[in-house]
């Protein structure tokens, strides 16, 4: 039996060694086919309000609610004017994740998925005249994970093409904090071994990293999350507000976890939030004028 599961993992790591691209998102053309996806949801051109949103999912780095997260927010954002641009990353997979197979060091993890969003941030730009975008109204927006990674898109990016402002819905923060960490969030990123790893721990822990220089934030998640413990977006506020860091922060009382952008998830009080991002929004881009 122990032969036939080690058996199984080698052929299991060898499919995915194959099937990663070396650049993903680049090498299949932003999306047809690959396994990294940016998916454009453009806004008319009468209504197209310049903005544009790079959208990334939540899902514990290990699979993406592309459906209440992804598909349902691109087009609430494009019935506003904005465009939207959903990205698919690279994450561990369910399979990786359940198997652990990425015990023999295959498979994706960080820092694939920011190497995702880098480069669909540069698609963006590299498209902003063609898709009617102003590039001072560049952001990216994420749930859950997705949330981890809307803010490690500017913390941790390594290109010139940073976003101008982040919303970042119930996210994952803190890998370090052993009350606190939403585990399955940290070894997706990190893999089987490396989640144990202190100093990879405390690298990829947001609130110990918000550089002096972070664009505007909206933080928004629920007194009630079961599944990341409200404290993350606590200390995310704690340390933005200990940078000075323009931003804002709103906690509701009920609402849950993975409500998206959805009319019939978490609750009356939590959906109110898309109003509130609509606001400011809007004012952020007339600071901008």
């Amino acid at each position: 039996m122990n032969r036939l599961y080690v058996i199984l993992i080698f052929f299991l790591s060898v499919a995915t060694l194959a099937a990663k691209p070396k650049n993903a998102l680049r090498e299949d053309a932003h999306g047809a086919k690959g396994r990294v996806t940016l998916q454009p949801y453009l806004a008319d051109s009468a209504s197209n309000t310049g903005i544009a949103i790079i959208v990334c999912p939540g899902g514990s780095y290990s699979w993406h609610d592309m459906k209440t997260e992804g598909v349902g927010v691109c087009e609430w954002l494009q019935s506003m004017g904005i465009n939207a641009y959903l990205l698919k990353y690279r994450v561990a997979t369910v399979a990786a994740y359940i198997t652990g197979f990425r015990v023999l060091g295959i498979g994706n993890k960080y820092p694939d998925m920011l190497e995702d969003v880098e480069d669909a941030l540069a698609y963006v730009y590299s498209r902003a005249e063609q898709d009617g975008v102003d590039t001072c109204m560049v952001g990216v927006m994420g749930f859950s994970a997705g949330g981890h990674l809307a803010m490690s898109s500017y913390i941790y990016n390594r290109t010139d093409n940073k976003p101008t402002f982040i919303c970042s819905v119930y996210p994952v923060v803190t890998m370090s904090d052993k009350k606190l960490t939403h585990r399955r969030s940290r070894r997706g990123a990190l893999g089987v071994w490396r989640q144990w790893n202190t100093t990879m721990q405390d690298s990829l822990s947001l609130e110990k990293h918000i550089p002096a220089d972070c664009p505007p934030v909206l933080l928004v998640n629920c007194q009630d999350d079961p599944i990341v413990k409200y404290q993350n977006s606590e200390l995310l506020d704690s340390a933005l507000t200990a940078q000075g860091i323009e931003h804002k922060y709103i906690q509701y009382n009920t609402g849950g976890h993975g409500f998206g952008a959805s009319e019939e998830k978490g609750t009356e009080e939590s959906r109110q939030w898309k109003k509130e991002f609509t606001e400011w929004i809007s004012n952020l881009q007339q600071q901008k004028k």
